[in-house]
């Protein structure tokens, strides 16, 4: 499927949001309302651009390929906010905007008069989304803070990785994007709350907070027993069996038969049904108290079959299972192209180029993506002639003075 040829608007088609801030957290957030139909003016500094056009590992003609997919469905405009006229010219801006997105270190908006205290007195029903390290508040607020240093903070990072190895990091910037996601979900609640008061306020997301919320039951096992989680690697402490087995022909399946019926299917499928009744085996608490033996016994047993048999098994009876994929697997795989997880979107630089889909999918406002991410002010003429009226004269001036 090939797209960015004027799809469905979208459920938030009709709002309009002006993002601030470069890089990930901000950004990320900006994507996703996007997505589901939010016009999105990116306000991007004259002549240098969000620092993400140049990010990512691999690039094409010397062009980021990250850039594409994060700024998709967005506008982009430049303006200098470190100048009094371009500060002026982005109230004017959020004023006709519904929210204000911005990923600055607490403080920066204050310094230039984009407050939430400050604008708030115009326009009352401001929603502003603030992404930062640390949040707004607090003795650490003002320091720099990147998504790595949140994810270590937020106790991600001690968990991540071999019980052999110092911690370490996922292979994506997942706090940066927690945190944006966290910040969309405020940014909603706050519509609704907007809708029957009238009444904006400040989305406050966090990094390390957005890392924390995820760290499950990590915190209350300190506080009543005194435990502390530690890098277990493939597995979760107890949670047996679910692990990643080895096939005869040097492939890995992951299974997950930790729940009691479906480790009685699982000893069937083994020719062991007798595994199952096993006291050592037979609850979940047994098992998670054996796991290092049920899992040497299960990889004795993958060992012996391919990996297509093994699924093949798994599946039959009715096992939750799976390969380990790497993009190549998700392109072949046939639920991907069925529900169109991903797509092909058409750019002019780079022609056809495959992305992530939109998700949630939603059954009667879908979001999509509607447009390639933008050239470096782009939309200048569109937004600045559109929302403020400025004429091609007036442009040029600006333009000329380092303003846009």
């Amino acid at each position: 499927m090939t797209t960015g040829t004027g799809k469905t608007p979208g459920p938030l088609a009709g709002l309009r949001v002006i993002e601030m801030g470069t890089l990930l957290a901000g950004p990320f957030c900006g994507q996703l309302l996007g997505d589901f139909g939010a016009e999105v003016i990116k306000i991007e500094p004259p002549g240098q651009g969000d620092p993400m056009r140049d990010w990512g590992r691999e690039k094409s003609h010397g062009m980021s390929l990250w850039w594409p997919v994060i700024a998709r469905n967005k506008k982009s405009v430049t303006l200098n906010l470190r100048e009094a006229e371009g500060q002026a010219i982005a109230r004017s801006l959020i004023g006709k905007a519904d929210f204000l997105l911005e990923n600055f270190r607490p403080g920066t908006m204050e310094k230039w008069g984009l407050g939430f205290e400050q604008l708030r007195q115009s326009h009352p029903g401001l929603i502003m989304i603030r992404v930062s390290g640390y949040g707004q508040t607090g003795p650490y607020a003002k320091r720099a803070g990147f998504g790595a240093v949140g994810e270590a903070m937020g106790g991600l990072r001690y968990v991540c990785g071999d019980p052999s190895t110092p911690p370490s990091r996922m292979g994506i910037s997942i706090g940066d994007s927690l945190a944006a996601t966290f910040a969309c979900i405020g940014a909603l609640s706050a519509l609704h709350h907007r809708e029957k008061t009238g009444q904006g306020q400040v989305v406050d997301s966090a990094i390390y907070e957005a890392v924390l919320n995820m760290m499950e039951s990590l915190v209350t096992e300190y506080d009543k027993a005194g435990y502390i989680r530690e890098r277990t690697g493939a597995i979760l402490p107890n949670v047996a069996p679910s692990n990643v087995y080895p096939t005869s022909d040097s492939q890995f399946i992951l299974i997950a038969a930790n729940q009691d019926t479906v480790f009685k299917r699982l000893a069937e499928a083994m020719g062991k049904p007798e595994l199952a009744a096993d006291p050592r085996y037979a609850s979940h608490s047994s098992r998670g108290a054996h796991q290092k033996e049920l899992d040497d016994l299960i990889a004795a047993w993958t060992r012996t079959i391919t990996a297509d048999r093994l699924e093949a098994l798994m599946e039959e009876f009715g096992i939750p299972s799976g390969r380990i994929y790497r993009t190549p697997e998700m392109l072949a795989d046939a639920h991907f192209q069925a529900r169109q997880a991903i797509v092909s979107v058409l750019h002019p630089r780079f022609g056809e180029m495959k992305m992530q889909n939109v998700a949630p999918k939603l059954s009667a406002t879908p979001g999509t993506i509607r447009s390639p991410a933008p050239e470096l002010g782009e939309h200048n003429h569109e937004v600045y002639g559109r929302l403020l009226g400025f004429q091609d004269a007036r442009m040029a001036e600006l333009q000329n003075a380092g303003i846009i």
